[in-house]
């Protein structure tokens, strides 16, 4: 390869770094043909983009993007793949997905989630359960509808209850 592609190739590569919410450095290595297709499938599905990458060009690309990305050198060894995503957690999931079919592949190296950094095997966990800005500012419009909801319903029972009383004390009269 010349070294002008190399260099367009970092240049793409840091341009999709800087630009991505959220990535995944995976190794996809091992998997047959069969089973990377729907790796790939599964990865459309989830509007997860799958890249292929030589270690050398991405910690280039690492090396120039913006943020902080030294700690993921250390998992830049093997077969490395990319997982672009703008759910934080998807990539996680579909990971775990392919481990209950018991594929070895996909196996998480190291993931940029939620502008934080985490490195290893045993994050998969926790990156799966990881909530999306949306979904938490979700939960939290949910708790402080909660009360409300609470006051509106004993209200509204409460009119139930008074209306009856009213209909028997106007029929007592007569």
């Amino acid at each position: 390869m010349k070294r002008e592609d190399k260099t367009a190739i970092i240049d793409q590569l840091t341009e999709r770094i800087d630009s991505a919410k959220h990535f995944y450095i995976t190794d996809i290595g091992g998997l047959d043909a069969e089973q990377t297709s729907d790796l790939r499938r599964q990865c459309y599905k989830e509007a997860i983009e799958l890249t292929v990458v030589k270690n050398t060009l991405l910690k280039k690309a690492l090396e120039n993007a913006k943020g902080d990305f030294e700690e993921m050198y250390s998992a830049l060894a093997g077969p490395t793949s990319l997982m672009f995503t703008e759910n934080a957690s998807s990539p996680a999931r579909l990971i775990q997905e392919f481990k209950k079919k018991k594929f070895p592949k996909p196996e998480l190296k190291a993931a940029f989630a939620e502008e934080s950094v985490y490195v290893g095997v045993d994050q998969l966990d926790l990156l799966s359960t990881i909530k999306s800005k949306e979904e938490l500012i979700a939960d939290l419009i949910a708790l402080l509808q909660s009360p409300i909801r609470n006051v509106m319903s004993s209200l509204d029972s409460g009119k139930n209850i008074l209306a009856g009383v009213v209909k028997t004390l106007s029929e007592k009269e007569n």
